[in-house]
């Protein structure tokens, strides 16, 4: 019997290059069948919430409130290495970013969202004013906000609109931190059982493996989600999301996940501390 599985995650191009074999057939995966919808990543927190979906993307932030019902795939990690979600603003960067943020408007992808909390650990005290991620850049352009919080290729193209940057998200945890900035994972929900739990995460693990050795074809399939930055970006683009650390999190990776939400549940950010699972298949 066929089981239908519903694998949810952002239009953009890197997760299009990750979900590539998949989304194309490449993969022979018995008796699963994968149904692909795409949606921004802070509607697909807010959706996971629910447990409306078996497969999601979602933020790190956001698992902090769905370890109960889903458990994280060792696959399919968005690591900002020493990169990550961008503060920028029509003003150049004062000397000190941190302090000048205090009281500003600060745009900002969605409360759920890792970069919101990574902001908030950074600077707790800024005005957030919630929006579309791809509006964000054109609001701080017109001065709606004072600086506005990018997420996926606005972290590439800000500098188009003469706007600058004033902190990267990922570059400040790892001074922070010595590790990388943990923003998105892929969740499967527990309620599956064990058998389907381990074949969804072999699936997603060969999908990511498959497009990485098959990079120009998976490419040319990815830059259809590129919105509108162009070959040699989609590729800059994804190779910043989509590489070793997506095909599993490794000790570092597993290590920057929990320090993260530990530390977000230090500051009163989440409720409470969670334990992250990881499940790579192999049970």
């Amino acid at each position: 019997m066929t089981t239908t599985i519903r694998v949810a995650h952002s239009p953009d191009s890197d997760d299009a290059f990750m979900f590539y074999a998949l989304a194309e057939g490449k993969l022979d995966t018995g008796d699963l069948t994968y149904v692909h919808e795409l949606q921004d990543i802070e509607s697909l927190n807010r959706r996971a919430l629910s447990a409306e979906l078996e497969v999601t993307a979602v933020s790190i932030h956001a698992y902090a409130y769905l370890a109960d019902k889903y458990a994280l795939l060792s696959s399919g990690s968005s690591m900002g290495d020493g990169y990550g979600p961008r503060l920028v603003a029509r003003a150049p960067a004062p000397r000190d970013p941190r302090s000048a943020l205090r009281g500003k408007r600060v745009g900002i992808p969605g409360t759920l969202t890792t970069a919101c909390l990574a902001l908030r650990l950074y600077q707790p005290d800024t005005i957030q004013v919630v929006m579309p991620f791809d509006t964000i850049e054109d609001a701080v352009a017109r001065g709606e906000v004072d600086v506005g919080l990018l997420i996926h290729e606005g972290q590439l193209t800000f500098q188009d609109q003469g706007l600058h940057l004033w902190e990267d998200m990922g570059a400040w945890w790892l001074r922070e931190t010595g590790l990388p900035l943990p923003l998105g994972g892929n969740v499967v929900r527990r309620d599956l059982g064990a058998a389907t739990i381990n074949q969804v995460a072999r699936d997603l693990r060969a999908s990511i493996e498959y497009a990485l050795a098959h990079r120009q074809p998976a490419l040319d399939h990815a830059k259809r989600f590129n919105r509108g930055i162009g070959d040699e970006r989609t590729d800059t683009f994804v190779g910043m999301y989509v590489n070793d650390w997506t095909v599993d999190y490794g000790a570092r990776g597993r290590a920057a996940v929990q320090l993260l939400l530990d530390r977000a549940a230090e500051a009163g950010i989440i409720p409470h501390r969670v334990e992250v699972e990881f499940v790579d298949g192999s049970i």
